[in-house]
């Protein structure tokens, strides 16, 4: 998210992947990372929508997944021709890619932005 404020790199998302983040993010497995962070989880979720851009999504002509949340991460990337999906489910990096766009794990990715600056 810093990275996405401080424009080195451009964070993208769908109203449909906001408002799983919003439900996801109250798991028990979070709290202890947001009270670090000293932040809610819905603050975490506005700042993100702050951050994002929020662009519409098409379905995906068939499923790639077994879950709809997931087919919804890779209809938002090609809608928004990423250049790589961030993600910590494992039916997605599981995939390492789709139509040619790289999935990374978040650590996988951080790397990647400092091996590029």
């Amino acid at each position: 998210m810093d990275a996405g404020r401080h424009k080195q790199l451009t964070l993208v998302t769908s109203l449909p992947l906001l408002t799983e983040l919003a439900e996801v993010i109250k798991r028990d497995k979070f709290a202890a990372r947001l009270r670090k962070a000293q932040m809610s989880a819905m603050t975490l979720v506005e700042d993100y929508a702050v951050i994002a851009h929020v662009i519409e999504t098409t379905a995906l002509p068939q499923p790639v997944t077994r879950d709809p949340d997931d087919d919804q991460v890779l209809a938002c990337a090609l809608a928004s021709k990423a250049d790589a999906i961030v993600s910590g489910d494992t039916d997605l990096l599981t995939l390492k890619s789709y139509q040619g766009i790289p999935i990374f794990t978040a650590a996988q990715a951080v790397d990647n932005i400092k091996d590029k600056t």
